[in-house]
């Protein structure tokens, strides 16, 4: 079996400084039990294509609602923020969904997006600057999950916002959710604020629907993740010999998305090996879903009280506000 002391012996003289993390993040869940990979190394160039396909799947709900949302309900979100707001957004990445908030806003103080790709946030953070020039843009590139530096802005700011769109919080544990929004917390100060994208509970069968597409895009999202691994760390993985599978947990009210060994199998991973027993999971990806109330616990254990929640008709998804006292 692969150990992670075989790290600092195998190739590494061949891999990158983000590769050699990346190897030391898949050493280290592939030796857990039960077995787990890492959900941000799915959008590779080829990872981000196939969720952009995901997204416009009739099954899968989530983007379109949320941006049905933030049409419908920005100017009163805008509002709520009130003027001279400093917007801090998570994972910013393309920021499209930013835009139709930033359309609605009056008088910011600034926006500074941070993603962990450098060089696609700066090309972002250059048309935005373009397209909306009254407004102060500070890229930040970072994992925002570790402390990072809010830069100076020429503005001053009446108050901070931390953005967090998507249903990203929902692919954390309801600890390190509740960490997350403690961090989000912090960094807005007192008076500041959270806007975060929530996704609901719903039925069972839609749920296994948006993650088990019948034009298996998903399957092939799920699986593009090793042959990442393959293109970068030389891994050795069958894909025919894994597949994907994405149930629903009623106790932890969450997807559970894997990807399953069809058989007994041993698989090379940087001269090393890793054992597959048929049947045996390697867990991807969670998705938790929420009650308005049950987030509004969460949120309330992280110092952060709930004080607008926006939601479409069918209350599919929810954008929330939450304030800092």
């Amino acid at each position: 079996m692969i150990s992670p002391a075989q790290i600092a012996t195998k190739r590494l003289q061949d891999l990158s400084t983000d590769q050699r993390q990346m190897l030391a993040d898949v050493v280290e869940g592939l030796t857990r039990r039960p077995k787990t990979l890492p959900c941000k190394y799915f959008y590779d160039e080829e990872g981000s294509r196939l969720f952009d396909l995901i997204t416009e799947l009739d099954e899968y709900y989530l983007t379109r609602t949320e941006a049905e949302i933030m049409r419908r309900h920005g100017p009163d979100m805008a509002r709520a923020l009130g003027p001279c707001v400093l917007l801090v957004e998570y994972g910013s990445g393309s920021s499209e969904k930013t835009r139709i908030l930033l359309d609605s806003m009056q008088d910011m103080a600034g926006y500074v997006p941070v993603d962990i790709s450098g060089d696609y946030l700066s090309q972002v953070a250059v048309r935005l600057q373009d397209d909306y020039p009254h407004i102060p843009i500070r890229p930040v590139p970072a994992d925002f999950t570790t402390p990072f530096a809010v830069p100076e802005l020429p503005v001053p700011e009446r108050k901070r916002v931390v953005y967090f769109p998507g249903s990203t919080i929902g692919n954390y544990t309801r600890d390190e959710a509740q960490q997350i929004l403690a961090q989000m917390a912090r960094l807005s100060g007192p008076g500041g604020g959270v806007l975060v994208g929530v996704d609901l509970l719903k039925p069972v069968e839609m749920l296994h629907a948006a993650y088990n597409d019948p034009e298996g895009i998903t399957a092939r999202f799920n699986l593009n993740l090793l042959t990442r691994l393959n293109n970068e760390l030389g891994a050795e993985f069958d894909l025919d010999c894994f597949e994907h599978r994405a149930i629903f947990n009623p106790d932890q009210s969450r997807i559970e998305m894997n990807l399953v060994s069809r058989t007994d199998q041993t698989v090379r991973l940087n001269g090393g090996s890793v054992r597959f027993d048929a049947g045996e999971k390697i867990l991807t990806e969670y998705s938790h879903k929420y009650t308005v109330e049950s987030f509004r616990q969460l949120s309330a254990a992280a110092g952060l009280r709930t004080e607008r929640v926006w939601t479409d008709p069918q209350k599919l998804f929810s954008v929330q506000y939450l304030v800092r006292d």
